[in-house]
């Protein structure tokens, strides 16, 4: 009976995956995804924005859109491995992120550590050969921003910490610009406002859902330093902001009545939904913080959706 007990434990496991399958897909867990997927939304509308602006309309070449895509994946990809490499000790304290590669062990510290180095590099080098140097410029401190400022400086030392971090995820959009047009004008600049003030109502929502898990890694987000009442003052202080910026567009960047339509309507959607939460934190916990995490991100996608769109159907 022993036998065969050691014979049962000796055959190989047919349905375990190839080792360098593992590794791909935890390489590939390890820039985060979901991340660099809302990064890029705002990328591509905002250089069909830049053409009109400075060739006065048509498509942006569409190979430079693709060299920007993946210049810009390389360098959200380095900064979020950058993270998962410093916040390794907090992410397998926390529910919502104890399943990345560096926590289950299927990357070692060692290898996060080169991949994060040579994915900053190589996007470094591949915007700067095929976009231009200010492009390539604007990844590498959308990088050390995000790696030196927010993840070690500001994520376990302030409350204000999501507001600054929303820099780099703003940084896109210059990107995007500089890649078209080799220059940043004030319209960009407006674009990077906009997703700056998203950032907080997007993020606090997500915070208020997982703020144990926040407080027991010792990571002082705002909801778990201030009570849900205070939270939803500023979640609705930003969305009112967040809306004017967006107006703001229509005179800067010429935009159109598909833009000026879209950005007040969708707008006054996402501040009845901040007013929710905004009544529900008043009043108690709120119910369903998420329902706005994941309404502010279909609300970010329509509106670059129309920043697309509008330069080819100028109204």
């Amino acid at each position: 009976m022993g036998s065969l007990r050691l014979e049962q434990m000796s055959i190989p496991n047919s349905t375990a995956k190839p080792l360098w399958q593992v590794k791909t897909k935890a390489y590939i867990a390890l820039t985060k995804p979901r991340v660099i997927e809302l990064l890029l939304i705002t990328t591509v509308p905002t250089m069909f924005l830049a053409q009109r602006s400075e060739f006065g309309g048509g498509l942006p070449n569409l190979l430079l859109v693709l060299a920007t895509l993946v210049g810009g994946a390389l360098s959200a990809g380095s900064a979020n491995a950058f993270n998962c490499y410093i916040d390794a000790d907090i992410d397998k304290i926390m529910g919502r992120t104890k399943g990345r590669p560096l926590v289950t062990g299927e990357l070692s510290k060692r290898e996060a550590f080169i991949f994060s180095w040579a994915t900053g590099f190589a996007s470094f080098l591949w915007l700067w050969y095929f976009c231009n140097p200010l492009s390539a410029l604007l990844s590498l401190a959308a990088i050390a921003f995000y790696v030196l400022v927010y993840t070690m400086l500001l994520k376990r030392r302030t409350p204000q910490n999501i507001v600054w971090g929303g820099a780099a995820g703003a940084m896109p959009v210059l990107i995007g610009w500089a890649a078209v047009t080799n220059e940043l004008s004030l319209a960009p600049w407006i674009l990077f406002l906009i997703i700056f003030l998203w950032t907080p109502p997007h993020y606090w929502p997500l915070s208020m859902r997982y703020r144990e898990d926040y407080a027991a890694a010792g990571v002082p987000m705002l909801p778990v330093v201030r009570k849900s009442p205070v939270v939803a003052v500023q979640i609705i202080l930003y969305a009112w902001a967040l809306v004017a910026s967006t107006l703001l567009l229509i005179p800067v960047a010429d935009m159109g009545w598909i833009y000026s339509g879209i950005a007040l309507l969708s707008g006054f959607w996402f501040l009845i939904e901040s007013f929710r939460l905004y009544r529900e934190g008043l009043r108690d916990e709120p119910r369903n913080p998420m329902r706005l995490f994941h309404g502010s991100i279909t609300y970010l996608t329509l509106l670059f959706l129309a920043v697309a769109i509008d330069p080819l159907v100028h109204l």
